[in-house]
């Protein structure tokens, strides 16, 4: 009976179908990522598989007529030989502790462009190790590359700094020097200022003293005055009334 005997016919005939599959898997196992159709990517999945499970009891095998054994089936299904030894020497290694599904297929929004047909991508689930390595190397010399000049210029600000600081000390030492060695008369008559000045707010100070105590004076001796006049007046009129008298007897004895 040929019941589900019609599945990933592709609609052409047996040995164009598998010399497509065949190129399929060799252009896979070269590049590691393919873009296909979905039918195609769905036809293409049993077969890769089934040559990286001759890939993997290839290399569990302990003898050697074994592995030439399961190489050459891989050469008869694919039919070249770079791309045997790709995957029996390199490839192997990342899919000897994975049991099944080798494959991922992710189908793409846009449709092909004439026959609108469904598109997908079909990849190795786990990428070449030489790859990586090479990613990896790329990477860590472009972060030295952009650590570098960030360290280049932590050090000439540093030496710009220090070369600043040295220049401002010299600076300094110069003027203390020309300071100390020929002071200007400008700065002795300053100086002598400075000390006069003290000499001359002292007095100052003393003055606004005395005038507030001759004014404390002035105040008490106001009230005083105003009652020295009636007593002055008493003895003033006292004064004349004698005078009047005694030049009374002087006229009466004249008049004589």
């Amino acid at each position: 009976m040929r019941h589900r005997k019609h599945n990933h016919l592709l609609g052409v005939k047996t040995a164009h179908r598998i010399s497509l599959l065949a190129n399929l898997s060799c252009s896979l196992i070269e590049n590691g990522r393919i873009k296909t159709t979905l039918a195609k990517a769905r036809a293409l999945r049993p077969t890769i598989e089934k040559v990286i499970t001759l890939a993997k009891k290839a290399h569990n095998a302990p003898d050697a007529a074994q592995k030439i054994h399961y190489r050459r089936l891989a050469i008869a299904r694919l039919r070249n030989k770079k791309a045997v030894k790709k995957l029996f020497d390199e490839l192997v290694e990342q899919f000897v502790n994975r049991n099944g599904g080798y494959t991922r297929i992710y189908k793409l929004a846009m449709p092909r462009l004439g026959d609108a047909a469904e598109m997908s991508i079909i990849e190795f689930v786990e990428d070449a190790p030489k790859k990586k390595s090479k990613k990896k190397k790329a990477s860590a010399a472009k972060k030295k590359s952009a650590v570098a000049p960030k360290e280049d210029a932590v050090v000439d600000t540093k030496e710009s700094s220090s070369e600043d600081s040295a220049e401002s000390t010299q600076d300094k030492g110069t003027d203390n020097k020309k300071d100390s060695e020929a002071p200007s008369g400008d700065d002795q008559s300053g100086e002598v200022s400075e000390e006069t000045s003290p000499a001359v707010e002292e007095p100052q100070a003393n003055e606004g003293s005395a005038t507030k105590e001759s004014e404390e004076k002035a105040e008490e001796e106001e009230p005083q005055k105003e009652d020295m006049p009636e007593a002055k007046d008493a003895p003033a009129g006292e004064e004349n009334s004698d005078k009047s008298e005694g030049d009374a007897p002087e006229s009466a004895e004249a008049e004589k």
